[in-house]
């Protein structure tokens, strides 16, 4: 498992690494009952801090990608659905999008309500 960041991108540490582990699991390079690397491994390998990457596991576990475990480390749950996390990842790229263009979250909404109808 080979992950990178950026530190010069205006996408936070934390963002970057979970969207790696995001793109990983949805290829399936991380598969469901797989530990993560530990915090302070991954911290090392990416010289961020290791708060940043417990950030990064934090938010996954948020949304429902990982679980941590006490004293165990951080594992991909074993109900994370790949083709979920892609369409939530796709769905946060629109919003961001449709922001810059002063959207409203009411006008997105009737957007992707009229895509259906197509």
């Amino acid at each position: 498992m080979l992950f990178r960041v950026d530190a010069s991108s205006s996408v936070s540490l934390a963002h970057q690494i979970a969207t790696q582990v995001r793109a990983s699991v949805t290829s399936g390079d991380l598969v469901p009952g797989e530990r993560l690397p530990p915090a302070r491994d991954l911290a090392q390998a990416l010289r961020v801090n290791m708060h940043t990457v417990l950030r990064a596991y934090a938010e996954l576990r948020d949304e429902g990608v990982i679980e941590m475990r006490q004293g165990r480390g951080a594992f991909v749950r074993q109900d994370a659905n790949p083709g979920m996390i892609r369409v939530t990842e796709l769905a946060a790229q629109l919003m961001q999008e449709a922001r810059k263009l002063g959207m409203t979250p009411p006008e997105i909404a009737q957007l992707i309500t009229r895509a259906d109808t197509v």
